[in-house]
């Protein structure tokens, strides 16, 4: 809770699953897919125990999800339907999950490095406008994995159902060398119906597709040395596995065990161009000052929950020993035992990020948020030093006036010193020495 007694509720708005719960806790108290379904063929209005409504959310829409229309707001980590979005918001708001009243509560939003201005400024702008929260902050995904993991600078591998990056962070802030892979869970499993089909099992895409997605996740894993596997699938059977589908039939699973999360670090098997995960981290590191490689090549934390695969951390860490090896030494073998690569695979990173985010707005909320809200000028999200410094220029130049008069902060309440036309609001929250004497040093 806040000063003022408002409890923090953390949403992490993911591409396929939404996790939500309060600042404090361990584990989100609600996890459910991010999608919408509307009825194909409205024959009925009850199947079982379930009503069939014009609109379906989160797990409703998951259970009936063969007899209906289902589409995702999110889209590789960015909203791309805004209406459906807020049915997401307000079935994780409503009784069907947190029953909470915002206007006496707080929120941090989560999004993926990169994510556009005007994505964030609309999500926040909802928040307000829409819903009336007191408070609102937007975290970066990758930041809030590493305060999870108790660290401050390290190489973040996050990997969901949407989008795929690899963010250097240093010291509790983000670096630029952002890479950004758009293969993640969801184009796996449609790589898996696709690789079933050849094997004689047809799969629907969108009936089956949880289906499929289950099945995954409990035979896949990352092989680490892909011709051996290859020679296993073909040569043997030791690799097949039988896998129970809910209508009791039973399948036989082998060599597709490895070759659909293989699209991780060969984007052509899905037609997509570009290069793999491993290679995208070793360019990541690579690109940072020579200074903080090593820090960050020992802390390369894996997080979301298309990092889960068995094998995976082993084989990342091979291919970046190849590819440092190659690039960097030339082919000096003798040299690359002074290369210290640790990769971290928290058991827990599926929900790395809402547990980073609940000991983040639990501990430090006060020095978060800072949010300035006008009605004509919309949404000032003041989630960077320039922003902040942008609508103090916006709102006026009566703040250099009182400049000289200002020893240590906050030497008073903010709105004696930055005067406040009547139709803004202001959350003072973001009370720190430094961005005071950033604005100071910006306005003189």
């Amino acid at each position: 809770m806040d000063s003022k007694g408002r409890k923090i509720v953390v949403c992490d708005n993911g591409t396929g699953f939404v996790k939500v719960g309060y600042a404090g806790c361990n584990f989100p108290a609600h996890i459910f897919p991010s999608m919408v379904g509307r009825p194909i063929i409205r024959a009925t209005n009850k199947i079982g125990d379930i009503e069939v409504k014009d609109l379906m959310v989160g797990d409703e829409a998951s259970k009936l999800r063969s007899m209906l229309e289902v589409t995702y707001p999110m889209e590789n980590g960015i909203v791309k339907n805004w209406d459906d979005m807020c049915h997401v918001w307000d079935y994780t708001f409503g009784p069907e999950k947190m029953n909470l009243d915002p206007h006496e509560c707080k929120i941090m939003l989560t999004e993926p490095p990169m994510n556009p201005t005007k994505n964030r400024e609309r999500m926040l702008e909802m928040m307000f406008e829409k819903y009336g929260f007191a408070g609102a902050f937007v975290a970066i995904q990758a930041v809030l994995t590493l305060y999870a993991q108790g660290l401050q600078s390290g190489v973040v591998v996050d990997s969901g159902d949407g989008v795929t990056h690899i963010c250097p962070v240093y010291e509790g802030f983000t670096l630029p060398q952002i890479r950004r892979l758009d293969i993640a869970g969801r184009d796996i499993t449609v790589y898996m119906i696709k690789l079933l089909l050849l094997r004689g099992y047809a799969f629907n895409h969108s009936a089956d597709f949880e289906t499929v997605r289950m099945m995954k996740e409990k035979l896949c894993y990352v092989g680490y040395n892909i011709e051996q596997e290859q020679r296993l699938s073909t040569e043997t059977t030791v690799l097949v596995e039988n896998y129970q589908l809910p209508d009791g039939r039973i399948i036989k699973v082998g060599g597709e065990r490895f070759e659909a999360p293989e699209a991780l670090f060969q984007p052509h098997l899905i037609n997509v161009e570009g290069q793999g995960i491993a290679e995208l981290l070793f360019d990541t590191i690579q690109r940072c000052d020579i200074d903080i490689r090593p820090e960050l090549y020992k802390h390369i934390v894996l997080s979301g929950g298309s990092t889960m695969y068995p094998g995976l951390p082993s084989r990342l860490e091979r291919e970046l020993k190849q590819l440092h090896l190659e690039r960097v030494l030339k082919g000096d073998v003798e040299r690359l035992s002074k290369l210290k690569i640790r990769i971290e695979d928290p058991p827990r990173r599926k929900d790395m990020v809402f547990i980073g985010g609940a000991v983040l707005a639990d501990q430090h909320w006060k020095n978060l948020c800072l949010v300035v809200y006008h009605k004509e000028e919309k949404l000032r999200s003041l989630t960077s030093e320039v922003e902040i410094v942008r609508v103090l220029r916006l709102l006026g130049k009566e703040f250099q006036h009182h400049q000289n008069n200002t020893q240590g902060w906050p030497p008073q309440p903010l709105s004696n010193i930055l005067p406040l036309q009547p139709n803004y609001l202001v959350n003072y929250n973001m009370y720190t020495d430094e961005l005071f004497s950033l604005i100071q040093l910006v306005l003189y």
